[in-house]
């Protein structure tokens, strides 16, 4: 086993004992107010950095190319509200014209 897959097994493993320890710690007690703020924020955190990463990271360096638009058209696309499947077709169509005259 390659130690790309240890790790993804590892990970897996640790997600499951988390879900599995999470009920049993709380034992239905509430969690505080604060608590359950900030746990309403990490999806969004993570989501949010897992964008900028994919966006303007290629290996350890920044990069700035035709994702950006793709980017900013999905943001242009959120603003005004459409249906999810408009924002990724004007993103994917936004990076697709960058590329064709770059």
């Amino acid at each position: 086993m390659s130690a790309g897959w240890a790790v993804v097994l590892a990970v897996g493993v640790g997600t499951v004992g988390l879900k599995a320890v999470g009920p049993v710690g709380v034992a239905g007690r509430r969690l505080p107010a604060r608590v359950t703020d900030l746990l309403a924020l990490v999806a969004p955190a993570i989501l949010a950095a897992l964008v900028v990463t994919e966006t303007f990271a290629a290996g350890r360096s920044l990069v700035f190319d035709a994702r950006i638009a793709g980017l900013l058209a999905g943001i242009a696309a959120v603003a005004l509200r459409l249906p999810l499947w408009a924002i990724v077709v004007a993103g994917a169509i936004a990076t697709a014209a960058v590329r064709l005259i770059t």
